[in-house]
């Protein structure tokens, strides 16, 4: 796994000054989005720890993690591994079950036959989180698996015989931004729920409740609870007032209680960042709670309607405030660790609210330009078209997806040989020289991973070793998901 660095806001509009401006009326070629959309949820399979159930697609991959929790005499089995590795962060991975729930939300009916398995991994993770709200009294846990152990090592998670350290939050040693997220993640996954299964739904919402009313009574930031466990690897940059603000927004949708508004305008968050990650939530809350402005027509969220704009201004290429900077491929470009993150969970904003815009033929202006709903879907698509290979390299970034992808991805499971093609274990160092190191393909396909994709020269190397780029990381794929089935059902 990669080390998450997120810079300054400086650093940023420092990198935002490309003279490059791409015109979104350029042809673009013609994708299935509807393949793509599929493979995208299959990765999730591939990323499942615990006791694989019956109808396991990713045949390669096996039982993993089964004493998950047993240090800390509780039972913490199943969730997600985050990336390449075989360690469970719970901050990232709600992040990805937030956003996989709200894509569910705003285009589960157009998703077809793979609404199912969307609230299948969906449901993998939301088991995992009811467990570590519940195991222990006064604590929550937050992930499994000693990171700095961890990533010494090259072994399949079927493997694993490094120490599975458990750690948790609690109210000596809070996680506010950690705890705001995996309320946020139960409380969007209950209303993914909430029409088919009831009681799971109520399940999820009434541990939402309680853990963000843990959050906000114990405040303070699970990276200095945790220290090495969580940083340099998931450091919470931005501060823990996002995650209780998006907690807040999604308990608002979640139950309707106003009192969560109340809230909210408590915390004075107001920023207005130009990125929206695992790490910093501020536009996707903003983008939230305008809903209930641009769709509701409440005029108490009209701040955050124009919180969403401002974010929509700073990303738009031809905008007099945009201070994003795009490649010459007409990627938008961030940072340079695993820049495809930041990627797709834009793009899944603009689409949220390029559909919004549409419900009421909205539109609004960045100064002397116009933004239309078409304004935004057509920078959104050319993001997406990118990723699945209409860029400099022809290459799609999502494994599996077309003719020319990536074959040497940064993921232990997928570089190794699987149980089925050598039943002996590797040991912790084993898989390093014959296939870390190695220039020949995964002998087991990563189908529908998207990895961390080219530089900002367009340039992508397929090595292994160079993980930044190579690497695949769950909240990746949890973003573009809303995305395909947005431009494959206006296809339809």
């Amino acid at each position: 796994m990669a080390f998450r660095v997120e810079v300054s806001l400086c650093l940023i509009l420092f990198l935002s000054f490309s003279s490059f401006f791409f015109s979104l009326g350029t042809p673009q070629r013609v994708f299935n989005y509807r393949d793509a959309l599929e493979k995208s949820i299959l990765f999730f399979e591939a990323q499942r720890s615990g006791k694989l159930p019956p109808n396991q697609r990713i045949s390669w991959r096996g039982n993993s993690g089964l004493s998950d929790g047993s240090l800390a005499k509780v039972d913490l089995t199943g969730g997600y591994y985050d990336a390449g590795d075989n360690v469970k962060f719970n901050f990232p991975m709600a992040y990805t079950t937030t956003m996989l729930s709200w894509n569910t939300l705003e285009y589960g009916k157009r998703m077809g036959p793979q609404l199912q398995n969307a609230r299948a991994a969906i449901r993998w993770a939301t088991d995992y989180f009811l467990k570590c709200a519940n195991a222990a009294p006064n604590k929550l846990f937050v992930g499994v698996g000693d990171p700095n152990v961890d990533h010494k090592c090259w072994e399949r998670p079927e493997d694993m015989d490094t120490i599975r350290s458990v750690y948790y939050v609690s109210p000596n040693n809070p996680g506010s931004d950690v705890a705001g997220e995996m309320a946020a993640a139960l409380a969007a996954a209950s209303l993914v729920f909430r029409s088919t299964n009831t009681m799971y739904s109520k399940k999820l919402l009434g541990n939402a409740v309680k853990v963000f009313r843990f959050a906000v009574q114990n405040r303070g930031s699970y990276s200095d609870s945790l220290g090495s466990a969580a940083c340099p690897f998931y450091c919470s940059y931005s501060g823990y007032k996002d995650e209780l603000f998006w907690g807040a927004a999604w308990l608002l949708r979640a139950t309707n209680d106003i009192s969560y508004l109340k809230f909210i305008n408590t915390l004075g968050a107001n920023d207005v960042p130009d990125l929206f990650s695992w790490d910093n939530k501020y536009a996707g809350a903003h983008v939230l709670m305008a809903r209930r402005s641009l769709v509701g027509n409440d005029n108490r969220f009209d701040s955050f309607r124009q919180h969403a704009e401002d974010f929509v201004c700073k990303i738009l290429p031809n905008s007099p405030y945009t201070s994003t900077q795009y490649t010459k491929g007409g990627l938008i470009y961030k940072l340079p660790e695993e820049n495809l993150q930041y990627v797709t969970s834009i793009t899944s904003l603009l689409t949220i609210y390029a559909k919004y815009m549409a419900s009421k033929r909205y539109t609004f202006n960045c100064g002397s330009l116009l933004v239309t709903e078409k304004t935004i879907r057509s920078l959104a698509k050319r993001q997406v078209d990118y990723i699945l290979g209409d860029n400099p390299m022809k290459m799609s970034y999502m494994v599996g997806y077309g003719k020319n992808y990536p074959r040497r991805v940064h993921h232990r499971g997928s570089s190794l040989p699987s149980l089925a093609m050598h039943p002996q274990s590797f040991g912790c160092d084993g898989g390093f020289q014959p296939f870390y190191y190695t220039a020949n393909a995964n002998p087991n396909i990563l189908i529908g991973a998207v990895v961390g994709g080219p530089n900002q020269n367009d340039f992508f190397p397929d090595e292994r070793t160079d993980y930044s780029h190579s690497e695949p990381a769950t909240y990746i794929n949890a973003a573009i998901v809303g995305p395909l089935a947005y431009f494959d059902s206006s296809k339809r």
